[in-house]
This record gives C-alpha cells, sequence and structure tokens, in this order.
C-alpha cells in the first residue's frame, strides 16, 4: 500500500477521509448491536493508538468485531505491518472486502469469518468497539476477555457509566482530549482478566437511524475509549 512503516505522520484529516470511505452494514443486526464507528470517534481512537503511544505503526494489529473494516482499514492505513480482522457476521465481511478495494488497501487485511473465540493468536495490539451488552447481556465482557488473552495493549470502546468516579476529568499535558476515571466496574472486570487502565478517554459516538425503535435521525451517545495495558 505504499503505507506500511509510513516515516512520517499521517494528517488527521487524511485518515477521516478514508474512514468516510468505509461502507456500513446494509442490514444491520439488532441483536449483535452492529452500531458503525462514527469516523470522528474510529480516527480519534487509531491517532491516539498511533501517534500518542505508537501502538499501530509496524505493529501487529487485531480488530475484534471488525464489522465493515472501518478501524482495521485505519489502522492499515496508519503503517500497521500486519491487520487481521474477525467477525462472525459474513456480510459485514463481505463488505468489508469491497471496502478494502475502495480505499486502495486491497489485501492489506485478512478478513476472517468466524465467532472470536477462534482467535489463538498473539497480537501487539488489539482495536474493537464491542456491542456495549444492551441487548445481549455480558456480549462486551466476552471481547474484553478475549482482547486481554489476544493482545499486549487494547484500545476498547464502552458505553459511559455516569458514577461519581467517572466525573472527575483531568487535563494531561500535551493532550487534544481530556482524561476521565474509568468505571468502577470496568476497571475490576480489566484487573481480573489480567489488564491494567492506562488512560480512558470520553468520546460521543453520533449513531444515525439504523433500526425501527430509533426516535430520532441521529442519536448521540456518550462513551469512553480504555488504552489497556496487558499485565
Amino acid at each position: 500500500m505504499g503505507r506500511v512503516m509510513q516515516k512520517r505522520l499521517a494528517r488527521k484529516l487524511d485518515l477521516e477521509i478514508l474512514l468516510s470511505r468505509v461502507k456500513p452494514h446494509p442490514k444491520p443486526s439488532v441483536s449483535l448491536e452492529q452500531y458503525t464507528i462514527s469516523v470522528e470517534v474510529a480516527a480519534q481512537m487509531l491517532y491516539l493508538a498511533a501517534y500518542t503511544y505508537d501502538d499501530i505503526v509496524g505493529k501487529t494489529v487485531l480488530d475484534l468485531g471488525c464489522g465493515t473494516g472501518r478501524l482495521a482499514l485505519g489502522a492499515a492505513f496508519l503503517g500497521a505491518k500486519e491487520v487481521v480482522g474477525v467477525d462472525i457476521d459474513r456480510i459485514a465481511l463481505r463488505v468489508a472486502a469491497e471496502n478494502s478495494v475502495n480505499v486502495g488497501l486491497k489485501n492489506k487485511v485478512q478478513w476472517i469469518a468466524a465467532d472470536i473465540d477462534i482467535v489463538h493468536t498473539q497480537f501487539d495490539t488489539v482495536i474493537q468497539n464491542p456491542p456495549f451488552g444492551v441487548q445481549t447481556r455480558g456480549a462486551d465482557r466476552k471481547f474484553l476477555e478475549k482482547a486481554l488473552r489476544s493482545g499486549k495493549t487494547v484500545y476498547s470502546i464502552h458505553k459511559r457509566v455516569w458514577d461519581t468516579a467517572d466525573s472527575k476529568m483531568k487535563m494531561k499535558a500535551n493532550r487534544e482530549i481530556p482524561e476521565v476515571s474509568p468505571s468502577s466496574f470496568v476497571e475490576r472486570f480489566i484487573d481480573r482478566n489480567g489488564g491494567a487502565i492506562k488512560a480512558v478517554y470520553p468520546m460521543v459516538m453520533t449513531i444515525p437511524y439504523m433500526f425501527n425503535f430509533h426516535t430520532k435521525k441521529k442519536h448521540e451517545s456518550s462513551v469512553n475509549v480504555y488504552v489497556i495495558k496487558k499485565k
């Protein structure tokens, strides 16, 4: 792709333009909570991973529940050495393969149609926008467990829980966005599964009208991006 092992920092605008060309799922499933990650959140998350923490360029990257490939293709664009996207939905992966052609990254991501349990290889970095566990209780926990088993560093998006700890926002030097304290439940769960939270970044995910029960043309959901290191 001419972009692997990029020597120069990619412009965030170029990343956002590429991500905007990644088509969403044509018939998303309610039960699988197939909400396509927004361009803005995907770009911010990938930019943090690549240039604040050095976890993308030249690294092996796994996208769990990759959907139509927005995060996986973004990682490939930024210069990941190897990218694998796993999803149980074959329709989503067919669109992901088409997207890889449309954005000029054909054959730069390996797409695997399977449950995430199939993953046994170790990766430098895991990126994921897992189900929030609203439709299927515990679905988010399954993804976190697998991510912590599969990667040295994990970037995972979770619905923001407005508890006392989460309201304590702190600014860090040389950071574009503030950090917040983690949800106490998520922190305990990560600790029990061998991880340690390095940072938590609050973001707003814009979700378009997708299902019959939606009452607005778009909905803004408050989420946290967790940066987690394996102990």
